[in-house]
């Protein structure tokens, strides 16, 4: 029974190290692929629109206008520097990349080492866990808590208090986002202004009307481009990306805290289950 045993036992930490292994290697892979929906629909709304410019038999050139993007890209941003102190715009050009990295952690990916965290700790102690190697910076410092010994009521605490602030500073960074929306549409509009009274002023010279009125539309054109292809989906994909960040961050939490009070592994899937979509539920609980 001791050689069973300590078979058994040298059976499942070769597996823990193995999956442990794999899984480290898929994450250091996966840091280097950019989120493919947002590249999918960057290049397709550029495409998509550079096909039309080009069906229309104008070219490219006629749609380049240094006076347009200057008031459109130039005074939006300088607006948007108005509207924030540049620390925050800093962060919010930090926080943006979110929208261009890899996709977050899969809720059942997280459960599924929670569930080996656990299994470790039961068996060996929380001092085991100080060893693994974990990718995730949210779900480290929780294990960290763990292996120091910390309280469930200090573990709970510090952890929501990190999710909170996280959620502020991508609150602030889709805010300079959307409000980049809504400014360019209106420098848009100030151009086109800008344009008419430059073409109105000038009708005794044809040859100035068309300048003017190319001015006249093309900010216009500049200033949707900007806020419905680039700013307002940025601010939407960024303030989507922290709602699942805290919903991840919630789950390690509650396994974290599971896992604390000496749960029995085998019921936290099904304690951490409802963080999963419905149709993932079946596999993951098969996967036990």
């Amino acid at each position: 029974m001791g050689l069973i045993g300590e078979f058994s036992y040298s059976a499942s930490a070769v597996g823990c190290s193995y999956r442990a292994a794999v899984r480290s290697c898929l994450v250091s892979i996966r840091v280097i692929v950019m989120d493919i929906a947002t590249i999918i629909g960057v290049l397709g709304a550029f495409a998509f629109i550079g096909v039309a410019i080009l069906q229309q038999g104008a070219g490219f050139n006629a749609y380049a206008d240094p006076g347009s993007l200057m008031i459109v890209f130039g005074g939006s941003i300088m607006v948007v520097v108005l509207r924030c102190s540049l620390d925050e715009l800093k962060a919010a050009i930090k926080v943006a990349g979110k929208a261009f990295k890899n996709p977050l952690d899969k809720p059942q990916d997280l459960i599924t080492q929670l569930g080996e965290y656990a299994t470790i700790a039961r068996k060996d102690g929380m001092i085991a866990l100080e060893g693994q190697e974990i990718q995730n910076p949210f779900l480290s410092k929780a294990i960290g808590m763990l292996v120091d010994g910390s309280e469930a009521e200090l573990i709970k605490k510090t952890l929501e208090k990190d999710i909170e602030l996280m959620k502020l500073r991508h609150k602030l960074g889709a805010g300079i986002f959307s409000a980049w929306g809504e400014i360019a549409p209106a420098m848009g509009m100030i151009g086109t202004l800008i344009g008419l009274v430059a073409m109105l002023g000038n009708m005794s010279d044809p040859k100035s009307i068309g300048p003017a009125m190319a001015t006249a539309l093309l900010t216009t054109l500049y200033g949707a481009f900007l806020a419905n292809v680039v700013a307002i989906p940025i601010s939407q994909k960024l303030t989507n990306q922290s709602e699942l960040e805290a919903a991840n961050g919630e789950l390690i939490i509650e396994g974290a805290l599971f896992i604390q009070s000496g749960g029995n592994p085998r019921v936290l899937t099904d304690y951490l289950a409802s963080f999963v979509p419905p149709k993932f539920r079946a596999e993951l609980l098969e996967a036990q």
